[in-house]
């Protein structure tokens, strides 16, 4: 008790101190507000309260989540969903949904023969590249869509290549090129790895990481430990092995016979993203380089060239803030400069021509090929589909997936003109090219990836149904890792990512849990497919391969269709 009324007494005597000190601050923010600044007309109207107007906007996004309805996906429940999976919790809604799905939607038939969970296989696999030398089998339909290291934080990527080696789903790595972040997982046999460059500790660095690691815990210690031994530009282009203590990077410069022939198996699968800057398999020209190309795909299991993304369709946009020494290392671009990819990929100014250079790229590294497109329309879609049709039927080689984005798609950032405004949504664009690959006998041939809003376990089970055979996930993993929609990922502005994920500054980055997130990503994957295997047993189909249309209805303001096909005939003006 005396120690409460200590406290009550200080606060009773200086009570006086402290509110002249907020008379005199805000006398003078009155007087500087109505005087002085000339920035803002509203301060010269109210000085001192016009400022809570800039508070509470740079409050908004961050705590909308928290206390407005849901709007973008169809309920909070949803979401709820995601970060409950993430920490491995129990994922069941008691009463209710919190928002009665009321508006028209895709929904799941359930079978009059439903199936025990023992019924149900637990092969989730997919072949893509089945003609190719090295075919990529997946153990997972499931893709963690193409984000960047330079859009990431190089922590949150660490933990993304933790939560694929760990969780077995597969990484586009994004048009930022491979980095030594995605090797994370890595540990590399000393003696036998003239593919790295390798630091080995010093006396002085080993005894202050264990001094650090007992005093404070390892992350500092490992911090400490990369301070001691590399340049500060350099720090994070280098993964830092606990078992041996060495900090490693590729080294582009050995010889191809240097990298290893079979992609490591402490990786994760990773599909490598070719954009319109070739960042990463780029000359000091800029031009193509087949050598760098063929390294990089000595780690990935498939290639993505990045003809269009939904929301951004002028290519990747990369503050020159977040262009640091260590971007700037792995992409080869010049350090701090705004980075702006050309619009158009610099092969495939027709499309004979992609063609033609998708096929190179399969010669070249043996592995599954294919490209990223937004649809727009049935004829545009016909012309691409039908192109390809005539290469498999003249014996050529022709892609082995398509992955499809949409006006849905995410983006870290994007322009406000191009969002939810460019192409089809994910289910018509997806419907559509199914239709197209069928139309022309290719389904066997390419395998189709939809993007765009998937979240839960029923958004991956719909859209198998319409015809995908794998699924891209942006903002479900993102905040499965931690983020909590405060949309401030662009790197524009005073303001930075808050938990340190889609940020390149250092304060707001050291925050960041990697292994702990990494685990979390997984736990994610892990009760996506746990979900889409009860979805499977509900519908009767013990094998994601067997979900169809057949298994789908649709709930619209005019009525109920049950058979898909109708729906979308009359929707896309399609023949019958």
């Amino acid at each position: 008790m005396d120690f409460f009324k200590l406290i009550g007494t200080f606060i009773l005597d200086y009570f006086a101190v402290f509110l002249g000190f907020v008379i005199v601050v805000a006398f003078i923010l009155f007087v500087y507000d109505r005087y002085i600044q000339r920035r803002h007309a509203l301060l010269i109207s109210y000085p001192v309260i016009g400022r809570f107007r800039y508070l509470f906007e740079a409050l908004r996004e961050p705590l909308r989540q928290y206390f407005a309805e849901e709007s973008f996906y169809e309920s909070k429940d949803k979401i709820d969903w995601v970060y409950k999976a993430a920490k491995d919790r129990p994922n069941f809604v008691s009463f209710s949904v919190a928002q009665p799905f009321n508006e028209s939607r895709f929904l799941l038939k359930h079978s009059q023969n439903v199936l025990n969970d023992d019924e149900v296989s637990s092969d989730f696999g997919v072949v893509f590249g089945k003609n190719r030398e090295i075919p990529f089998v997946s153990k997972t339909p499931v893709i963690r869509s193409a984000m960047s290291d330079g859009a990431l934080s190089p922590e949150a990527v660490r933990a993304f290549s933790l939560g694929g080696a760990k969780g077995g789903f597969i990484i586009n790595i994004g048009e930022g090129s491979l980095t030594s972040n995605h090797l994370f997982t890595h540990r590399p046999k000393l003696g036998e790895c003239d593919y790295l460059e390798v630091i080995k500790p010093t006396a002085f660095a080993n005894f202050v990481y264990d001094l650090a690691d007992k005093l404070t815990n390892r992350n500092v210690a490992a911090k400490l430990f990369r301070t001691i031994l590399l340049h500060k530009k350099t720090q994070n282009t280098y993964i830092f092995d606990p078992d041996t203590r060495v900090l490693f990077r590729v080294n582009w410069s050995a010889s191809l016979e240097a990298f290893p022939t079979k992609v490591p198996s402490d990786l994760p699968d990773m599909i490598f993203q070719m954009s319109s800057g070739l960042y990463g398999v780029r000359d000091s020209s800029g031009n193509f380089d087949e050598d760098r190309f063929k390294k990089v795909m000595r780690f990935c299991k498939m290639c993505e060239i990045k003809i269009a993304q939904g929301a951004k369709q002028t290519g990747g946009k990369l503050a020159g803030k977040k262009v640091s020494a260590d971007i700037a290392y792995y992409r080869g671009v010049p350090e701090g400069k705004d980075l702006f990819s050309p619009n158009r990929f610099p092969y495939a100014k027709t499309t004979d021509e992609l063609l033609e250079f998708i096929q190179k790229l399969q010669t070249l590294s043996g592995k599954p090929v294919g490209f990223k497109i937004v649809v727009s329309d049935v004829e545009s879609s016909e012309d691409l589909i039908k192109a390809i049709a005539n290469r498999k039927a003249n014996g050529k080689n022709i892609p082995d997936f398509i992955t499809i984005d949409s006006s849905e798609g995410g983006s870290a950032t994007a322009p406000l003109e191009l969002m939810e405004s460019i192409g089809l949504n994910t289910t018509n664009s997806l419907y559509i090219v199914d239709m197209l690959v069928r139309k022309y006998n290719l389904k066997d041939d390419i395998k189709l990836v939809a993007t765009g809003k998937v979240l839960t376990p029923d958004d991956i089970a719909i859209l198998l149904s319409l015809g995908a055979d794998a699924v891209g996930i942006a903002r479900g993993f993102m905040m499965s890792g931690g983020c909590i929609r405060a949309r401030l990922c662009s790197g524009y502005g005073s303001h930075v990512c808050p938990i340190g994920m889609a940020t390149q500054d250092e304060k707001a980055r050291a925050s960041y849990l990697v292994v702990k997130k990494g685990l979390e990503i997984a736990n994610y994957h892990k009760n996506l497919l746990s979900g889409l295997k009860t979805i499977l047993a509900v519908v009767g189909v013990d094998h994601i391969s067997k979900l169809s249309r057949k298994n789908l209805s649709y709930r619209k303001d005019d009525g109920l269709y049950f058979d898909i096909d109708n729906y979308f005939r009359k929707k896309l003006n399609l023949e019958a």
